[in-house]
């Protein structure tokens, strides 16, 4: 697209005799509903019906260039109630301009007729009695909505180039002289170009605006994509008026538009945390403490930068969402990953990186809300002469309070080669460099896999680090703490594919039990919903010291119409389907005799006529658990029987086998496709008991 444009100046004003200041400048009319609207308008598709281009409103009254709203693919003149729109628009032709194609749309307004134009020629003309909507003092313009105060429906979708107001009839040949982003040889009343993102009426009359919805400027257009998208523009006593006014009516709007949008998605997950409105990626779990009756856990968001989201739950299942507080708003820098303790006096302490500070910070919470934090307290580790401190690197942070002192690790930043180390402090403002934090690595962990996102606690009679490394996902090692350093004995993974599962993050409940979330992303593939958290899930060590991987028990809470199937023969040639009804969010919980077969299971997102979907199988003799393509090592001692907990949620699934492992990955199936059917390869094998559960929506809207 080219685009002409010549700056509008004061001086072109004045050259003419209209000073900004001066009377004739604001009163150079008499009262008249003469007017015309007229906008440069690009349509992203010719289905939507009842957006604006651009609305003059006074109160509750207001006259638009509005799209389809009353007989599908026409423009009209909008208006409240339709008490000067034209009943009758089936004779106008259908619109078939669309995307990357420019319509100028002028409607020319007398006492008694209204006029359409469609690039400079006729398109409607009626008879029609109309108002001065320009003189009054509450007047308002607004962009995308067709009037401020519409419900969901009501939003233009696509973009403005130039909009403008004129406050006399132009004639047919007037407007065919217009040009976008062009000063025309008659003034506007008002006038906007939004070049390089300018939100401001030219002429000075409506001197304030507000953005909502995800209105954007991009190439020197006012672009509205998303539902609820727009400018208003008014007087700063106007807008502040508005602002006070429609506050309530606006996020009823939004929040109704919204949660319409999510229910109708069938891909959503319901019982997987997502970001609330849906909207921006969830990612790295942070944060996450038990306080005062409630689980908190925060997660990084995009809000002007990274950010933490807030929520919050008595049972780690039903949350509820909290203001984001922590942000570069507050605190001066983007918020990067870290974790939450109790500081010496009991009090909730986040450590984090605080990205553009370079340096690792602190903040100590002031509301048992957990919504109020204080100023930043930033970290500067204290070298001692003959320290090394080369290998410091100021990335993710953990930090824990023995009940002497406070230990901080700093993560290795991806990239930099350099390992975790360890500060010391007696009072949270001087840290004292100690050195390393590892005593050694373990095999099979590469020479460029960094540690971060790391989450240090004792566990049973050891104590695990968990964390990630950006190439290979989430981690951990179990080892001993002793002498102020950490000696691993263990290193497994509990990412099998992309990053699937990345970021971890846990806390301890009251009852002692170890919790974790980890951010899921949908590995290397595009995630199928926009980024989730993963189920919780209890970790401990069994006597024989290895790891033990359980869902969460109030999971349970979600369970609702129980299925029992038990004693079932499956045969490797002839899967066999579980009569149920589970829809797309349910659980199944299967013990299977393996029996002769080499690999058991089930088949899941199964199609009813082709009997196609993705498995979930273990092969006992391979000692793998599989889940479509992704793999993971899972070791089964000789007779004992495999117990599957199987989750779904819509295009989620996650996996926990025999306690003793897990995994997670997004599948994309058709909408038919919900069977779930037993599946044996290379002999028989014998169902002692599948559960079935449909599963409770938990996540909030």
């Amino acid at each position: 697209m080219i685009k002409y444009y010549i700056s509008c100046s004061v001086a072109w004003l004045m050259a003419i005799g209209l000073h900004p200041g001066s009377a004739r400048y604001y009163n150079s009319r008499a009262d008249s509903p003469a007017k015309t609207l007229v906008a440069w308008v690009q349509l992203a598709n010719l289905e939507q019906r009842g957006g604006s281009a651009m609305t003059i409103q006074s109160g509750d009254q207001f006259d638009g260039i509005v799209f389809g709203e009353h007989t599908a693919r026409r423009w009209m003149a909008g208006s409240d109630f339709f008490n000067r729109t034209e009943k009758n628009q089936e004779p106008h032709a259908p619109e078939s301009a669309v995307d990357k194609t420019w319509n100028q749309i002028a409607i020319v307004y007398t006492s008694d007729r209204t006029s359409i134009y469609r690039n400079g020629e006729s398109y409607a003309s009626y008879d029609a009695k109309n108002i001065d909507l320009l003189n009054r003092g509450d007047n308002m313009v607004v962009f995308g909505l067709r009037h401020v105060g519409a419900t969901s429906g009501s939003t233009l979708r696509g973009a403005v180039d130039d909009a403008r107001i004129y406050d006399r009839a132009l004639t047919v040949e007037e407007i065919r002289s217009l040009r976008a982003n062009v000063e025309s040889s008659i003034l506007p009343f008002a006038w906007w170009t939004f070049e390089k993102g300018a939100r401001n009426d030219r002429m000075g009359r409506f001197s304030a605006n507000r953005m909502r919805g995800g209105a954007t400027f991009e190439d020197g257009c006012l672009v509205l994509e998303s539902e609820g998208a727009s400018m208003v523009a008014a007087s700063e006593m106007n807008i502040k008026k508005l602002d006070a006014t429609t506050a309530g009516a606006d996020e009823l709007a939004n929040y109704r538009a919204v949660r319409a949008k999510l229910m109708s998605d069938r891909s959503r997950p319901v019982f997987h945390l997502t970001n609330t409105e849906g909207t921006g990626v969830p990612g790295d779990p942070n944060g996450a403490i038990y306080w005062k009756g409630r689980y908190h856990l925060h997660y990084i968001i995009n809000e002007n930068g990274c950010a933490y989201a807030h929520v919050s739950s008595v049972d780690m299942v039903h949350w509820r969402s909290h203001p984001i507080t922590l942000s570069r708003a507050t605190m001066g820098h983007e918020m990067f990953s870290g974790t939450c303790f109790l500081n010496r006096e009991g009090r909730p302490t986040m450590i984090y990186h605080g990205w553009g500070s370079g340096q690792n910070v602190l903040s100590i919470a002031e509301d048992d809300a957990l919504e109020q934090w204080s100023r930043p307290i930033f970290m500067k580790p204290e070298i001692r002469s003959g320290q090394n401190a080369d290998p410091i690197s100021h990335w993710d942070p953990d930090a824990w309070f023995d009940g002497s002192h406070y230990y901080s690790i700093y993560g290795g930043m991806p990239g930099s080669g350099k390992p975790p180390t360890l500060m010391k402090s007696d009072d949270m403002i001087h840290w004292n460099y100690l050195g390393l934090f590892l005593s050694r690595d373990m095999p099979g962990v590469g020479a460029d896999e960094d540690i971060s996102c790391p989450n240090f606690f004792k566990i049973g009679n050891k104590y695990m680090l968990l964390c990630i490394s950006h190439k290979r996902g989430c981690r951990y090692y179990l080892g001993d703490w002793k002498n102020e350093q950490f000696t691993p004995d263990v290193h497994q993974r509990m990412n099998w594919s992309g990053i699937d599962y990345f970021a971890p993050e846990s806390l301890l409940t009251p009852d002692g039990r170890r919790v974790m979330w980890a951010w899921c992303v949908g590995g290397d593939r595009a995630p199928l919903w926009g980024g989730i958290l993963s189920l919780p899930r209890e970790l401990s060590l069994a006597t024989d010291g290895t790891l033990r991987i359980q869902p969460l028990r109030e999971l349970e809470l979600l369970r609702y119409n129980q299925g029992i199937v038990r004693n079932l023969s499956v045969d490797a040639t002839k899967p066999k389907a579980l009569d149920a009804d589970l829809g797309e969010a349910f659980e199944l919980s299967i013990v299977i005799r393996p029996g002769q077969a080499t690999g058991v299971g089930v088949r899941i997102h199964s199609d009813s006529k082709t009997g196609a979907g993705i498995d979930v199988t273990v092969d006992p003799v391979h000692k793998l658990l599989q889940l479509g393509d992704t793999k993971a090592p899972l070791e089964i001692p000789a007779g004992e029987d495999i117990a599957l907990r199987i989750f779904v949620d819509h295009n989620c699934i996650e996996v926990f086998a025999n306690d003793r492992q897990a995994i997670f990955k997004q599948h994309e199936h058709a909408a038919e496709a919900v069977g779930v059917r037993f599946v044996a390869v290379g002999g028989a094998m014998e169902v002692v008991e599948a559960r079935s559960w449909r599963m409770q929506p938990s996540n909030p809207w």
